[in-house]
């Protein structure tokens, strides 16, 4: 065989194959807190053992795949954070993800991801589908768990509006779940309020969340089907619509796009926060990957393309549409 030309390698696609496993040792780590322990000194196999009540011989099972997947390091038999587990996986700091871990293993053997050959043939989930509710016991495991990221999000719309120096600038956050996103552009323009359109439940939550951003006195609510509520005629400077662009349609997406054009003062801005994929449908990974989900849980939904969002807010009436990459998996959509 040709030096040059090295034969192909299944090594990627072995780590395609054990997939799950990673979801799972991750999973497991966050459930045990051992990120937590080793941040604050617990660093060997036995330390850790102890200090979550589990066996030395499957902590050490657990510590090798979480070495394996470069989530932590050992040297001398003391186990040490990567950067990223220690940004996002110790309990208690803001950015924390280790929620989102548990709560995406915990019934992935019984989901429609185990049956996902049977949904492709069917071109929709084969499970009986979620009645929609106004409170949701699941909302209140997934609403704090992905409350990390918004925040990337929202700092790329705080830059691209320029928000900062916006004066007493009105926020309507349409869907916006843990308030996350509000929450963000409050901290960077402290003259700005912020009204939340959802769900009771889901804005009760919401509540606690801004408050511990220390912006909670700029922030309310209104609560109903977001689809249905009256949000006025030029009554806001910016509209957040984050994450729920890909649930729906293209149809009820331009139909809700001209509800927020009417709604917002002249010179305001529409920013939707969405994983929005290139129009080849090349990139980026996650947003790919994502349009899976909403056809496993979804009637319509899809993750679109930066073309399909500039057509549907020029068919709203917005003159100006701008692609902004962030530093998470999302991106967003503005129109002005």
């Amino acid at each position: 065989m040709n030096a040059t030309n090295p034969p192909p390698s299944p090594a990627g696609i072995m780590q395609l194959i054990t997939g799950s496993w990673a979801s799972a040792f991750l999973g497991a780590g966050a459930s045990l807190k051992v990120f937590g322990h080793i941040e604050k000194g617990k660093r060997t196999a036995e330390d850790l053992a102890k200090v979550t009540g589990t066996s030395v011989r499957g902590m050490k099972a657990l510590l090798d795949g979480l070495t394996g997947l470069g989530l932590i390091t050992v040297a001398g038999g003391q186990y040490t954070n990567s950067p990223e587990a220690t940004a996002f996986l110790v309990e208690g700091k803001p950015p924390y993800l280790g929620a989102f871990a548990k709560l995406m293993i915990a019934d992935f053997a019984t989901s429609d991801w185990a049956k996902l050959p049977d949904a492709v043939k069917a071109g929709g989930s084969t499970m009986p589908p979620l009645p929609e509710v106004e409170d949701n016991p699941f909302w209140h495991e997934l609403v704090p768990a992905i409350a990390p990221l918004a925040v990337p999000s929202a700092q790329a719309a705080v830059g691209a509006l320029g928000f900062a120096k916006a004066g007493a600038a009105s926020i309507l956050d349409v869907g916006g779940g843990s308030g996350a996103f509000s929450a963000v552009m409050l901290q960077a323009n402290p003259k700005a309020t912020a009204t939340q359109a959802d769900w009771p439940g889901v804005n009760r939550i919401a509540k606690g969340i801004v408050a511990s951003f220390g912006v909670g006195d700029r922030f309310k609510t209104l609560d109903g089907n977001i689809h249905k509520l009256d949000y006025g005629t030029a009554a806001w400077d910016v509209v957040v619509y984050s994450h729920i662009a890909h649930q729906e349609s293209p149809a009820t997406n331009v139909e809700i796009f001209k509800k927020f054009r009417r709604a917002l003062k002249p010179g305001g801005s529409l920013v939707v926060n969405d994983f929005i994929v290139n129009d080849e449908r090349g990139g980026p990974p996650f947003a790919l990957m994502f349009a899976m989900n909403m056809m496993l849980h979804t009637k319509e939904g899809n993750t679109y393309r930066e073309s399909d969002y500039r057509a549907w807010m020029k068919e709203a009436g917005f003159k100006e549409v701008l692609i902004v990459g962030t530093q998470g998996p999302a991106s967003l959509a503005i129109g002005r």
